[in-house]
């Protein structure tokens, strides 16, 4: 009785399925989800469909067959629930040919489905129309016709400098001009705080954490807050639960200098619409758009940061300012931040390739942190006199240094690629005569094979490193570093009395330490600083400007001074 009572619910059941996307837009009001809701509607009442059943998929494109809406309603029809299914075309069912076809060919004869296509004239109740198949390959026709024109006018629109997505968390659409962004304070005050709190040494987990603590929304709960849509699918947690990631993506940002990025991603076919990382090479970059939230020059220096390996957490979770930054003068390691097992209040730090039961570093390179302060806080304030007392002669300096830098990269980039370009005519010449050797049979066909492929193989290794040569070189041509810029930031620590992780973070790039060594039977400690921008940086040792005077006892009994590595 159960099982008759639901064929005769089955038989007077009929689903409908409304489906809109962008590219039906263009097709006028006759689209909209609530004009196929009254045509299928009525259609399927004067047909004898009682119980009428919607399913939607509201800006949802048909090349995928991966649908919401479509995918519960077929759920349902494999489950019997249903004896028709009412479309207004077959482009609603989607506008992928194979797919489509398996459905009207397989499966609704298979589960004994009565398919209505109103506008198409489509009824399988009538038998099998031949025009159907067509149908269905014009339907995918056109989407990969919207598709092409689509990218096109994105092409257009992103290379004249119009940004091609939504404003991030920050940003909002000027009102006026929706081409334009302008700040949202209230969540630009958490981004510059973000940024602000990397530069005092703080972790992602560690802002993420007391973001969360402090009940600060998400940039999606925000959003949700403020009525924003955005794309993709939200997962559901707490409104304030930060991820390290977030703020990790926060931080990698460049339109907070007020800038476009355009072409970022990219999708391989109108059929997959998963977005790719694109190379940066192939974004179009317009500076200065729109007004920054945050400084360019705060931006570059916590992504130098950024980009560093940096261990900051002992086994106790402590942490120390140098972590990261601290270089081996010998092999170029790492340091590594330790304590004094005997006594925690020393702590220092030691060649990583020293330690390692692998390490090849001959030398410990133990500095102690107390040293390392004092010397570090000395030589900034140094810096600081240098720049305010001399500051026409701590300009050339700069110049000076940074183009000594630059020019040595470039010169050996530069023999580089030659090197490599020459290698590559080489090649061509060399396949070009072992390719007139073939023919006139001096050279077997075998080992032609064989040579090609091994040169085939060289050059493809030289059209790569090639690429990568000019990237860098025409990275080291654009890089123009402002004297302006630097000595404004060392004039903002004239007055230093403390040393601070953001002092370190703004103005030191990394330090060199050397193994001490005993001179003239005292135990001396060499340092390079190298300086963000502009690298080490000599400062004459003049009665103004003297070398800093530390002096630690190290061990009972050794006393080790500070003296600055190639002094000059």
């Amino acid at each position: 009785m159960k099982k008759s009572n639901n064929k005769k619910t089955r038989d007077v059941t009929a689903f409908i399925y409304p489906r809109l996307s962008r590219d039906d837009n263009l097709e006028g009001e006759s689209y909209s989800i609530s004009n196929q809701k009254k045509l299928l509607t009525k259609t399927a009442k004067d047909m004898g469909y009682t119980n009428i059943v919607t399913f939607v998929d509201d800006g949802v494109s048909g090349v995928t067959m991966d649908r919401p809406g479509f995918n519960e309603m077929m759920r349902q029809l494999e489950g019997g629930r249903a004896s028709a299914l009412f479309v207004k075309d077959l482009s609603r069912l989607g506008r992928n040919y194979i797919e489509v076809g398996r459905l009207m060919e397989e499966f609704f004869p298979e589960h004994d489905i009565r398919l209505v296509a109103v506008s198409d004239n489509i009824d399988t109740a009538e038998g099998e129309n031949e025009l159907a198949p067509i149908r269905n390959l014009f339907n995918e026709w056109y989407a990969r016709d919207i598709s092409k024109k689509r990218r096109i006018s994105n092409k257009i629109k992103g290379n004249a400098g119009e940004p091609m997505g939504p404003p991030p968390f920050g940003y909002m659409k000027d009102p006026e001009n929706p081409k334009h962004w302008i700040i949202d304070e209230e969540a630009a005050q958490v981004v510059r705080r973000i940024f602000s709190m990397i530069l005092d040494g703080y972790g992602t987990e560690q802002i993420a954490t007391i973001f969360e603590e402090e009940g600060i929304l998400t940039p999606r709960a925000y959003w949700l807050k403020k009525g924003v849509k955005k794309p993709g699918k939200a997962k559901q947690q707490p409104s304030t639960k930060w991820n390290a990631s977030t703020i990790v993506n926060i931080l990698a940002l460049q339109e907070y200098c007020g800038d476009v990025l355009n072409f970022k991603t990219y999708s391989k076919s109108y059929k997959n619409k998963k977005r790719i990382p694109n190379d940066r090479e192939n974004w179009v970059i317009f500076k200065d758009v729109h007004e920054p939230v945050i400084d360019r020059v705060i931006w570059e220096q916590v992504q130098e940061k950024r980009g560093k390996i940096r261990r900051r957490k002992p086994k106790d979770g402590e942490r120390n300012m140098f972590c990261g930054l601290l270089v081996c003068a010998d092999c170029g390691h790492n340091l590594n931040f330790h304590f004094n097992q005997g006594n925690h209040d020393i702590k220092y730090f030691n060649c990583s390739n020293y330690n390692s039961s692998r390490g090849t570093c001959t030398s410990t390179h133990y500095i102690r942190v107390d040293f390392l302060e004092q010397v570090v806080l000395g030589e900034i304030k140094r810096l600081t006199k240098y720049a305010v007392r001399y500051e026409d002669e701590f300009q050339q300096a700069i110049m000076g240094s940074t183009q000594k830098t630059v020019e040595l990269e470039r010169k050996l980039k530069q023999k580089e690629l030659t090197a490599a370009q020459a290698r590559d005519t080489e090649l061509d010449g060399l396949f070009e005569r072992i390719y007139e050797d073939n023919l006139s049979g001096k050279l077997s066909d075998e080992r032609f094979a064989k040579m090609s492929q091994r040169y085939e193989e060289e050059q493809a290794g030289l059209a790569e490193k090639i690429k990568t040569l000019r990237k860098e070189l025409d990275k080291l041509s654009s890089e123009a570093v402002s004297t302006d810029m630097f000595l404004s930031t060392v004039r903002r620590y004239t007055r230093a009395k403390k040393l601070t992780p953001r002092m370190v973070n703004e103005l030191i790039d990394h330090i060199e330490v050397y193994q001490a060594e005993k001179i003239d039977g005292e135990w001396v400690q060499k340092l390079t600083i190298h300086y963000n921008c502009i690298g080490a940086l000599f400062i004459p040792d003049t009665e103004s400007l003297p070398v800093p005077d530390v002096t630690v006892n190290t061990r009972k009994g050794v006393f080790v001074t500070y003296e600055p590595a190639h002094n000059e």
